[in-house]
């Protein structure tokens, strides 16, 4: 991220900027008097240490300027300095595997924002460079001058930028490059390895694509019920300890994207601690190698600055573009942007601007919808196809899901995965409320199966809806009646939502067969379930006692999620869970027919 000037560079101090000096200091909030030049969202350089911030308000001379780190010590009549250019994401092979403050410095070793003004110098790592064009060649914006090879397999593509284009002279040999290498030069404009892009800037492509192709996560009660498409954008609100963390991790671990980009915005230490600890010790199942070798780490936590944490999300979304740029499909993962949201409110708090519903800004449903905006399914610039997905973590305070970060994102997001308490105090997980949860994806995302072989993927999703639907009706009722007042055919329907819940979406993230589930796998379980519940129903019809159903030992069904890895096994299972059903119905009496 550009937010300290290299020696010699023009915005060091221009001419006439090294008379501005500071003349109020309020926490981060800083007015500055004097600056020449100075634009919205420049970047501005305060104090002896250069403290990095931006200007949030213009009025005559006098310019707010939002600091992105502690200002301790900092006092009127110190200088300040204009950058004369927005925040800047340095983009480059080194953000895969790295872990990175809001404003993109690398959080190696001590931790870069307890020193004030530190900004990230490169490191002299060196990368093997590929050309894949030639001198001579005419190219446009987003086409290949070479790649980089990476340890985590991602085809890291060095392409043209966006503006440049023409004629490629220079082109750099194959061989180890630094970041600051010269690649090539197109058309007059230098293409070095790394680069820059100011991170509230969308990157340009040609034109959007379908979003018909599911995102697959490998977590049955999103990948069956409530489906997420590449480029597309989910929400999942919940209140504390509902597992939105453990939620987003395990999807962060085993979604089908190239990429990963999780921004732990403003939560707790100790989670991104594990996290990053546990990210180390994954093994990809693409390459076997480190999953954390295609994944960047945004840490903003909350005792980090206020204005990094603004900015983390921008960052998020600057990097997930870059890796789209080159025909990837990339996932953000913001854990959470409520927080976020309260760097916002805080913000304009500070600032003085016009406080809305809760204290919110007036801006909260512009900004949300910015942010969520940048997803998308594309195609790019250089004819490829990328994506850029959007999953966010929303900590609406008390479980009110009227508050007006949740309210406001629900009207920018195609999905919603709504996090039950009580399901997860029942230890159920992944705690995924199916009545309050949503995708306004299904429809496209079961056409997709059907084309890939799964015909029967919309109506198995809608028996399932169903019957869970018709379960909770019928559960109120017992609980007011008892279940004993149901006929045998509801009570029956009672029993088939309690299977499907713990033999379908019930899933363990520490199983090692069970924490991930492939798309095969999760309908030969849903089938088998369905299969026992019509073999019950059909029980039900032909006598057999309500009671004596619910009796039966469901064991050898429900167990096949924890020991049958794959569909074929699964099957087995099921096979013998019908047997059981089919003895049932000899035991009550010969006039019972076996269900078939």
């Amino acid at each position: 991220m550009t937010a300290h000037p290299a020696p010699g560079t023009a915005g060091a101090g221009a001419s006439g900027d090294g008379h501005a000096r500071v003349v109020r200091v309020n926490g981060p909030l800083i007015e500055v008097q004097g600056l020449a030049r100075v634009a919205m969202h420049d970047l501005v350089e305060v104090g002896a240490g250069r403290l990095p911030g931006e200007a949030v308000g213009i009025r005559g001379d006098l310019a707010t300027v939002q600091a992105y780190e502690y200002t301790g010590g900092l006092a009127p009549g110190d200088p300040a300095y204009p950058r004369h250019e927005p925040l800047s994401a340095r983009l480059g092979p080194h953000l895969l595997g790295g872990t990175f403050d809001g404003l993109l410095r690398p959080l190696s070793g001590a931790p870069v924002w307890l020193r004030p003004g530190h900004a990230a110098a490169d490191d002299g790592t060196s990368y093997q460079f590929t050309p894949e064009a030639a001198d001579g060649a005419t190219l446009r914006e987003g086409d290949r001058l070479g790649s980089v090879a990476l340890p985590g397999g991602v085809p890291y593509r060095v392409l043209v930028p966006p503006g440049a284009g023409g004629t490629v002279t220079g082109l750099r040999p194959a061989g180890p490059a630094g970041a600051r290498a010269v690649v090539a030069r197109v058309g007059g404009t230098v293409v070095r390895l790394i680069t820059s892009w100011p991170v509230r800037r969308p990157r340009p492509f040609r034109a959007r694509a379908d979003g018909e192709v599911p995102l697959l996560t490998g977590q049955r009660a999103v990948d069956m019920l409530f489906p997420l498409t590449r480029g597309g954008t989910a929400a999942v609100p919940g209140g504390f300890g509902t597992g939105k963390t453990v939620l987003l991790q395990q999807i962060a671990k085993w979604c089908d994207a190239d990429v990963i980009v999780y921004v732990g915005c403003g939560e707790r230490g100790n989670e991104l601690a594990e996290l990053l600890a546990e990210f180390a010790g994954l093994t990809d199942p693409r390459t076997g190698g480190r999953l954390a070798d295609r994944t960047v780490v945004i840490a903003n936590t909350s005792n980090m600055p206020m204005m990094a944490r603004e900015a983390s999300i921008y960052s998020a979304a600057t990097v997930a573009e870059h890796f789209r740029d080159m025909g990837l499909d990339a996932v953000i993962i913001a854990d959470s942007t409520s927080r976020w949201a309260e760097a916002l409110r805080e913000f304009a708090s500070r600032t003085g601007e016009l406080p809305a519903e809760e204290g919110y800004p007036a801006g909260l449903a512009s900004a949300l919808a910015a942010f969520y905006e940048r997803a998308g399914r594309v195609i790019t610039s250089g004819g490829g196809q990328g994506s850029v997905t959007i999953v966010g973590a929303i900590s609406p305070a008390g479980g009110d899901m009227t508050e007006p970060v949740t309210a406001q994102t629900q009207r920018f997001v195609r999905c919603q995965w709504s996090l039950d308490r009580e399901l997860a105090y029942a230890r159920h997980y992944p705690a995924l409320s199916w009545a309050g949860s949503y995708s306004r994806d299904a429809a496209a995302v079961g056409a997709w199966h059907a084309r890939e072989g799964d015909p029967q993927w919309t109506a198995r999703r809608a028996r399932l809806a169903g019957t869970l639907a018709e379960a909770d009706r019928l559960g109120a009722l017992a609980e007011l009646m008892g279940p004993g007042a149901l006929p045998p055919g509801e009570r029956v329907t009672l029993l088939a939502g309690r299977l499907i819940r713990e033999g379908v979406l019930q899933q363990s993230s520490l199983s090692d067969v069970d924490g991930y589930c492939g798309a095969a796998r999760g309908a030969a379980l849903a089938d088998a379930v369905l299969a026992a519940a019509d073999a019950c129903q059909k029980l039900a019809a032909a006598g057999v006692p309500a009671a004596a159903i619910e009796e039966e030992d469901f064991t050898p069904l429900l167990r096949a999620r924890e020991e049958a890895p794959a569909p074929a096994e699964v099957g087995q299972h099921r096979d013998a869970m019908l047997a059981r059903l089919d003895a049932l119905a000899r035991e009550q009496g010969p006039a019972l027919g076996a269900p078939s």
